[in-house]
């Protein structure tokens, strides 16, 4: 149901139409819990026109959400709705919080959320759920209790572990390798560090490198510039840098790529054929993986759209089709999963543009 319309009723009707309204995607009145059990799916239901849709990334100013937002974007238009993108300059939760209170005000129907942190938000999305916003996080998740779906890039460990053996195979998997981050809450990126902490330890292919560090440039271009410096004082053995973050990549090739340590220091994350192609070009960075942020967006869009809709309700096994994209199902807590990441090195990055 739009919330638009809801807005346009009177209170006393208001509450009877939200309490009748037992098939969205809403929470119950405790806060829930992800996806509402006693919700109905209708799978043969059309897409809602005429929705309101808000993209509020990490940050702004970043290639990676830029391009996350021209996919939602597109998706929107094609689904007839109407769409915002904003957010905040710094990559913090309290920044994110005002929006996700002024976004709710404004009686968003769908709200496409990239979090800074896992639990600091949980109280202004329930505050929103509540009032009828389906909340869709993407890219970073909060607490499942707090939103109705995840709109996963990849599987969490499967991103560790190809960040782990792209930098094994670049420096013969011996030697020291830190972690440049970007915020210390964000739980994509614990996830990740998490998984290859865990290969590290448990695989024997790996016994010979060892994790000497992990700092945060908290997606600021400045500081994980400095960062990365920070890194090669520190550890004058250091082997690779792995960077998860598409800021903190690019922050530490252009640092590596005007240093003695070109060439020297392997580098290897996740970031953008766009803002890489110049350092794989001259050297600095063999190789490197992403997802297509565009087509994340794009999903994002169409997951929120169905759960609007009524298409789906985030429980698992539940099926929608995302336009161009094809047929995708929802799995264990409202989890919606994109696809595996693809590898970008000289022989393939300029047969992408994003």
């Amino acid at each position: 149901m739009n919330r638009r319309r809801l807005t346009l009723l009177t209170a006393p009707l208001l509450a009877l139409v939200l309490a009748s309204c037992s098939g969205t995607t809403q929470g119950d009145d405790d806060g829930g819990g992800g996806p509402d059990d006693g919700a109905s799916a209708d799978p043969n239901a059309e897409f809602e026109t005429g929705l309101t849709y808000a993209m509020l990334p990490k940050s702004v100013n970043n290639p990676y959400f830029e391009a996350s937002s021209a996919g939602a974007e597109a998706a929107v238009n094609t689904l007839g709705g109407e769409f915002e993108y904003t957010g905040p300059s710094d990559a913090s939760a309290s920044s994110q919080v005002s929006y996700i209170d002024t976004l709710s005000q404004q009686a968003t129907d769908v709200l496409l959320l990239s979090a800074n942190d896992p639990n600091a938000l949980c109280s202004s999305l329930e505050q929103a759920r509540a009032g009828g916003t389906v909340v869709v996080t993407f890219d970073s998740d909060v607490d499942p209790g707090c939103r109705d779906l995840f709109v996963s890039q990849v599987d969490s460990a499967e991103v560790g572990l190809s960040l782990l053996e792209m930098t094994a195979e670049q420096i013969d998997a011996t030697g020291e390798i830190a972690i440049l981050s970007a915020t210390a809450n964000a739980s994509n990126q614990n996830a990740w560090i998490e998984a290859m902490e865990a290969e590290l330890a448990s695989n024997p292919s790996y016994a010979d490198m060892e994790l000497v560090d992990v700092v945060y440039g908290d997606d600021e271009d400045e500081k994980s510039f400095s960062e990365t410096q920070g890194l090669l004082q520190a550890h004058p053995d250091l082997k690779a840098i792995i960077s998860p973050t598409t800021v903190g990549i690019a922050a530490a090739a252009r640092y590596l790529s005007g240093s003695e340590s070109k060439g020297a220091v392997a580098l290897t994350g996740l970031g953008t054929p766009n803002q890489m192609r110049e350092f794989v070009q001259d050297g600095t960075v063999t190789e490197f993986a992403l997802w297509d942020p565009t087509a994340l967006g794009e999903l994002a869009a169409y997951t929120g759209a169905a759960a609007a809709s009524g298409i789906i309700t985030g429980a698992e096994g539940e099926v929608f089709t995302a336009g161009g994209l094809g047929e995708y199902t929802v799995g264990a807590d409202g989890v919606v999963t994109l696809g595996p990441p693809t590898r970008f090195n000289a022989e393939n990055i300029d047969d992408f543009d994003f």
